[in-house]
C-alpha cells in the first residue's frame, strides 16, 4: 500500500518545510522584536511606521506577498538573495524573505501584548535610575513581554508551520508541492492526504505542548 513512497523524496520535502520554518520563525522573532519597541517607542515617526506596517501586512493575503516575492524581487528587480542562478536556492530564500515579512507582524501584536502586561511603574522606576528608553526595553520590559507571550507566540509559530505550504505556489519542494505531485502520478488521495496531514501533526503537535508548558513555566506571577 505505501510502495509508492518510494518514488518520492518524502524525507527530503519534510527537511524543506522544517528548515522553512525554523528559518521563518528566527527571522520573524527579530524583525517583530524591532516591530514591537518601534509601536512602543517614543519617537511618533517609528510608531507610525511599526502601527502601518502591521496593521497593512497582516492583511495581505500571505500568497500574494510570496508571489509578489518571485515575481516583484526576482523577475522584474532582479533579486537572488545571493542565490546566484540557482532557482530552487533563490526561491526558498524568497519564500523565507515573504513568511518573516508576513509573520513578524503577528509577533510583533503578541509581543506587544506582553508588554502592556508589563506595570508601568517598573519603566517609570528603571527611567528615574537614569536607563534610557533602550535599557529599559532591553533590560526590564522585554524580558517579561517574552515570559508573558510564550502562548501567543507558540500559537503564531504553529500557524508559521502551517503557512509554509503557501511556498509550493514558487515552487519551493516542500511537503504541499510533493503532495500537488503525488496526488497528480497516485490513485491514492485519501491515503496521500493522511500521510501530509501526519506530517504537520508531528510538526505542531509537540511544538505546541512542548511551549504550552514553558509558558506555564515561565509566567510572570502577578
Amino acid at each position: 500500500m505505501f510502495d509508492f513512497l518510494d518514488n518520492y523524496d518524502l524525507l527530503g520535502a519534510f527537511w524543506t518545510t522544517v528548515q522553512l520554518a525554523v528559518l521563518s520563525a528566527v527571522g520573524s522573532l527579530i524583525w517583530g522584536t524591532i516591530l514591537a519597541a518601534m509601536r512602543v517607542g517614543p519617537v511618533p515617526l517609528m510608531r507610525g511606521f511599526g502601527t502601518a506596517y502591521v496593521n497593512i501586512v497582516r492583511n495581505i493575503p500571505l500568497t500574494v506577498i510570496i508571489l509578489f516575492a518571485s515575481l516583484g524581487l526576482n523577475q522584474t528587480l532582479g533579486v537572488t538573495l545571493g542565490g546566484g542562478n540557482d532557482f530552487e536556492t533563490i526561491n526558498f530564500r524568497l519564500a523565507v524573505l515573504g513568511l518573516v515579512l508576513y509573520t513578524s507582524s503577528f509577533v510583533c501584536e503578541a509581543l506587544r501584548s506582553g508588554i502592556n502586561t508589563v506595570p508601568v511603574g517598573q519603566a517609570e522606576a528603571a527611567r528615574a535610575l537614569g536607563l534610557s528608553f533602550g535599557q529599559v526595553l532591553r533590560l526590564v520590559v522585554l524580558p517579561q513581554a517574552f515570559r508573558s507571550s510564550v502562548v501567543p507566540l507558540a500559537n503564531v509559530l504553529i500557524a508559521l508551520i502551517k503557512n509554509t505550504t503557501v511556498a509550493a505556489a514558487i515552487g519551493v519542494a516542500e511537503t504541499a508541492l510533493l503532495m500537488k505531485e503525488m496526488i497528480e502520478n497516485e490513485a491514492q488521495l485519501l491515503l496521500i492526504a493522511a500521510i501530509i496531514a501526519l506530517v504537520f501533526v508531528v510538526l505542531t503537535l509537540p511544538t505546541g505542548l512542548i511551549l504550552g508548558w514553558v509558558g506555564k513555566k515561565v509566567a510572570v506571577k502577578r
